[in-house]
């Protein structure tokens, strides 16, 4: 079981549906980082005014642990359940990409962006656009770091490139249980952990976990908090994570089980 900031449970994501996505698109060393949310995790350490958790170097899953068949003349990518990036500290842009479900953004748009170029749609990104250098410098010192985002979708698929798949539509349900049940929890655990020593680069991950919402949100604690959160979204960040529709159908729903 996976687990995101707010405490609800998701489950892992399944890495051969995942694979089958990035097949079919080509896999050609594209992606990016995702930016569904902002807010950096509680601390053991801070910089710059910017918050992150520092943590052990990662082990990511490889394919044949997890049963899925994998050959020599297979990509590499496709063994670890991550998807990856690198980020250059020395120019503060991604280099490499490789990534098979982003999450409503265009990977081979973002290859040799920087950091500030590439957090530029995100919504109320003022201090993190100004804190980019900082913030390169930081996930790149040779320290490991992690962050959780997410959001809530109405569609239970991993791949949600916008070329190859159309936007999911909000239910079309009165009712707020009956639009709770059709809506899914989708969290990211994001990753950075440094390329050798003294590289200045770091290899960012994404794992997508999925789970529909009525069983994410089983205790009443995870409805306050989730329910508290949708309803301090600014305007702006419901439009960029496209929740506005859904926002008060959701709080209602949450109400109920608050």
């Amino acid at each position: 079981m996976g687990h995101c900031p707010h405490g609800l449970r998701l489950q892992p994501d399944q890495r051969a549906v995942r694979h089958a996505a990035g097949a079919a698109a080509g896999r050609a060393g594209i992606g990016a980082t995702d930016a569904s949310g902002r807010a950096w995790p509680t601390a053991r350490r801070e910089r710059s005014g910017v918050s992150g958790r520092c943590f052990a170097p990662p082990r990511p899953r490889v394919r044949s642990r997890a049963g899925l068949p994998f050959g020599p003349r297979d990509p590499p990518e496709l063994a670890f359940e991550e998807d990856l990036a690198v980020l250059d500290g020395a120019s503060g842009t991604l280099p490499w990409l490789c990534v098979c479900v982003p999450s409503h953004w265009a990977p081979e748009d973002k290859v040799g962006l920087d950091f500030a170029a590439l957090h530029g749609p995100v919504a109320d990104n003022a201090a993190l656009v100004a804190a980019s250098r900082q913030l390169v410098a930081l996930v790149t010192d040779g320290n490991c770091w992690e962050r959780h985002v997410w959001t809530i979708s109405p569609s239970g698929r991993y791949d949600q490139h916008p070329r190859r798949h159309d936007r999911t539509p909000w239910p079309d349900a009165a009712d707020p249980r009956q639009f709770a049940d059709r809506c899914w929890l989708r969290a990211e655990r994001q990753t950075f952990f440094p390329v050798g020593q003294g590289t200045r680069q770091a290899v960012f991950t994404i794992r997508v976990m999925l789970q529909p919402l009525p069983q994410a949100v089983a205790q009443p604690w995870q409805a306050r908090r989730l329910r508290d959160s949708l309803a301090s979204m600014s305007a702006a960040v419901l439009a960029y994570k496209n929740l506005a529709p859904a926002r008060q159908p959701l709080l209602r729903w949450l109400e109920t089980r608050a």
